[in-house]
């Protein structure tokens, strides 16, 4: 078993960039923390009974415009029974209806309803003031540097 000094060692990293690392690694595992309570949250805003899995599912349809289950399936690495009844609560809930996709009749297709974009909109502008206010004594250059942080480990 290697011991901490050992396996710094081996990683490359002095002990001032390995302490760093520990410590950005803390500030995540906070940050993503807060996110599930954010959508926790924003889920309870927009419907009582509505989980966190299905505001996520909400989210992303309304974003991309529509969708179908097995592409929900797979961008959030869900088992499609899970995503099957997170879109039927979203349906009963009156947030997302099925239709016919204008690219192939055959298929079906996930929409965000009315109501359900003007409470996601709701919900984004008061997220973004929050943002606002948390990042206002942050330089454009220091905000260029974080958005190029979240940008690499969003593709690792």
């Amino acid at each position: 078993m290697s011991t901490d000094a050992e396996m710094i060692a081996e990683s490359g990293l002095s002990l001032e960039d390995d302490q760093a690392l520990v410590a950005f690694q803390g500030h995540l595992n906070l940050l993503f923390a807060r996110a599930r309570s954010e959508w926790k949250e924003a889920a309870a805003r927009i419907h009582p009974q509505l989980q966190p899995s299905g505001y996520k599912l909400l989210m992303f349809i309304a974003r991309v415009g529509s969708a179908n289950a097995h592409q929900l399936a797979d961008s959030f690495e869900m088992d499609k029974s899970v995503v099957s009844r997170q879109v039927r609560m979203l349906e009963d809930l009156g947030l997302v209806e099925s239709r016919a996709d204008d690219k192939d009749g055959r298929q079906r297709v996930l929409v965000a309803t009315p109501r359900a974009c003007t409470e996601l909109a709701e919900l984004r502008g008061d997220h973004a003031n929050r943002l606002r206010g948390a990042l206002a004594e942050l330089a454009p250059a220091e905000l260029e540097t974080a958005s190029k942080v979240f940008r690499l480990l969003s593709e690792i």
